[in-house]
Order: C-alpha cells, then sequence, then structure tokens
C-alpha cells in the first residue's frame, strides 16, 4: 500500500529533490542502459556477470525514481515564518544544554526526508525531536536513546 501522508519539506529541499530526479532519469538511466547494452554486446546473458551487475543497477535507479516521485507527489511547503512563536515545532532551531555533561547543542527540527545528523537537522519523529515538540524555553525534556537517558534543558527557540 502506497503512503499518502504529507511529505513536508523546505523549498530549498523540494528544489534538490527535483533535481536529484532529472539528474536519474536523464544521465543516471542512459548511463545504466549504456551499461547494460555494452555488457548485452559480450554475448551469451544466462553467465555474464556485468550484464547481471547493471540490470541490478537498473532496478535500484527505477526504485529510488519511484521514491523520489512518491515524496514529490505528496509535497506540503513549509516555512519558519508560518509556525507559531515561543513553542518548539518543525523547523525550529533549538539550543539546548546537555545536563548529563552541561555541552550546548543546537538542532533544527525538519521532516524525516531532511534529517541530516551530520549537520545537527533532526526529524521530528526521532525519539529527541518528538520530545522537544511543543516545549519552551526553561522546560527541561528527558529523552531515552540507545546511549542510555540523555537530558536537555530548552535554552532557546529560534525560527
Amino acid at each position: 500500500m502506497e503512503n499518502t501522508e504529507a511529505v513536508y519539506l523546505t523549498k530549498e529541499r523540494l528544489i534538490e529533490l527535483e533535481e536529484e530526479l532529472k539528474n536519474l532519469k536523464t544521465k543516471e538511466r542512459k548511463n545504466i542502459a549504456n551499461k547494460i547494452a555494452e555488457a548485452r554486446a559480450h554475448g551469451d546473458l544466462s553467465e555474464n556477470a556485468e550484464y547481471d551487475a547493471a540490470k541490478e543497477a537498473q532496478s535500484h535507479l527505477e526504485m529510488k525514481i519511484m521514491k523520489i516521485e512518491n515524496i514529490l507527489s505528496r509535497v506540503k511547503i513549509i516555512a519558519p515564518e508560518d509556525m507559531p512563536d515561543g513553542e518548539i515545532y518543525i523547523l525550529s532551531n533549538v539550543k539546548v544544554k546537555d545536563l548529563n555533561d552541561n555541552e550546548e547543542i543546537e538542532y533544527t527540527l525538519v521532516s524525516p526526508e531532511e534529517a541530516d545528523f551530520e549537520e545537527d537537522k533532526i526529524s521530528v519523529i526521532s525519539p529527541i525531536g518528538k520530545a522537544m515538540l511543543g516545549k519552551k524555553v526553561g522546560e527541561t525534556i528527558e529523552v531515552n536513546v540507545p546511549a542510555g537517558l540523555i537530558k536537555y534543558k530548552i535554552l532557546e527557540i529560534k525560527k
């Protein structure tokens, strides 16, 4: 069954996905078609590992294209100015203090499709993201994660 839930993205991420889809449908499809043709030219396909690998790559590419097309069909554009002030929502930039080690960390809460832990963009459906939603400056959250219990105090919320 196909997912029909809305996918909330920023305008920037929508543009990135559209560009990625265009690249996959044009350049990548052509590259794989060339690899299949080249492998086919080597003769017997029943024992042609190069052909099998190219067909497998083609299958993966088509699945990736379908996934992106599905996401794009459900996109709802969101902007920080659309979110309420004073509480943590999607697209909030949140500065927290880790009460276990007194380290200050800044996170941006994003949709699952935009999450990137390397850039401190955490999904609103992650344990930490869920715990932050709706909270205000001064509140404390506790989150059980695989590494143990994390305690954060909300220091600042920015759009």
